[in-house]
């Protein structure tokens, strides 16, 4: 399915970077988003707000010692009524689009859950130039609250904090600090609405020639670099991060292993990411960020939620995107393989070209 055949709803406004056009869109309009535009999924949100839990605390107490919080009760069917999709008309979701502008593509698949989860969030043209531009992707649980949210705002309050430097000249790891300032703001926002939820986000700002990639959960982003991959981010996944357990336990935080897969209070199992307020003292939304330069020889990045990279190598994937000359259809074919190998999960995946961003 091309983008022709999706409709779009659009409207532009102006924000404080004066020259930055921002665009909001979605599937149920009937135009096609312009060059310079923000872009996510827009979609009914319909979330329950989840009760605080304090796991209890003890003196110095082992990883597997720590008592177990107490047990989330769970509304049933008789209080959920409120929530029967068919008396207040949620609209069907498509199960499959793709994208493709100038720069980037994307392709994206709806897996078995009933609300598509993933979101994706695109600037271009950023205070007038070309070859600035700000990419995202996330992967909501818990609903498409958050992931809707940040692929909504999230480059917007990055490229606020950034402008308030423009007056002087940038020096070391101030875009850095403001990358960071960025996903706590967002954060922040996204929790004082008091919705329930949270989202993973992989992100790239591509400025002044350089690159800056940051990331909060398991959304990944990979380099093609002739031809061959490097991962740029390290999944927040509690079971191949020692050091993120280490930082959850001496928090206060309960972690649980059932069958090699670790969980905060045994129910979350990345340890970064935006929202989940019942969980915030310990699953946090500070990014990390790498910053390298933007060469010749830096072909494209993938950008892709965790829907992809459980069943496709990173290598594998970059072969795909190298072996066809329309980004947009080897995009929908990383999509299609990983659900040929039995992913139910909601999956992104976007590419940038670099060269059209090159100096």
């Amino acid at each position: 399915m091309g983008l022709t055949s999706h409709p779009w709803i659009s409207s532009f406004f102006q924000g404080s970077l004066n020259s930055t056009k921002l665009l909001l869109f979605t599937k149920n309009s009937k135009r096609q988003p312009p060059e310079a535009a923000f872009s996510n999924n827009d979609h009914n949100n319909l979330q329950e707000k989840q009760p605080i839990i304090s796991p209890e605390k003890k003196e110095k107490p082992s990883m597997m010692s720590r008592k177990r919080p107490a047990q989330l009760i769970l509304p049933g069917p008789a209080e959920c009524q409120s929530l029967d999709f068919a008396k207040i008309g949620r609209k069907l979701e498509r199960n499959e689009y793709q994208v493709e502008g100038r720069g980037f593509s994307l392709a994206s698949k709806k897996g078995k859950r009933e609300v598509m989860e993933d979101g994706h969030g695109i600037m271009l043209d950023i205070s007038g130039n070309p070859k600035q531009a700000f990419f995202v992707v996330t992967d909501g649980h818990g609903g498409r609250a958050a992931a809707d949210f940040v692929a909504e705002n999230l480059g917007k309050n990055i490229l606020n904090d950034i402008s308030n430097l423009d007056g002087r000249k940038m020096q070391g790891n101030q875009i850095e600090a403001a990358i960071r300032r960025g996903y706590t703001v967002t954060d922040d926002q996204f929790l004082s609405q008091g919705v329930g939820g949270g989202a993973c986000a992989a992100s790239v700002l591509v400025k002044d020639g350089e690159m800056h990639v940051a990331n909060a959960g398991d959304c990944r982003v990979v380099l093609s670099r002739n031809g061959v991959a490097a991962a740029l981010t390290n999944d927040h996944r509690l079971s191949s991060r020692e050091d993120e357990r280490a930082r959850i336990h001496n928090s206060g935080g309960y972690l649980h292993c059932r069958n090699g897969l670790w969980r905060v209070n045994g129910t979350l199992a990345v340890s970064r990411a935006f929202g989940d307020f019942y969980l915030k003292e310990y699953v946090i939304s500070e990014p990390e960020i790498l910053k390298l330069p933007l060469t010749s020889d830096c072909q494209f990045l993938i950008i892709a939620s965790d829907g992809l990279w459980d069943k496709v190598g990173e290598q594998e994937a970059v072969d795909v995107i190298s072996g066809s000359k329309n980004l947009v259809e080897s995009c929908k074919k990383l999509v299609d393989i990983t659900s040929s190998r039995g992913n139910i999960d909601d999956v992104t995946v976007m590419v940038i070209n670099l060269q059209s961003f090159v100096n």
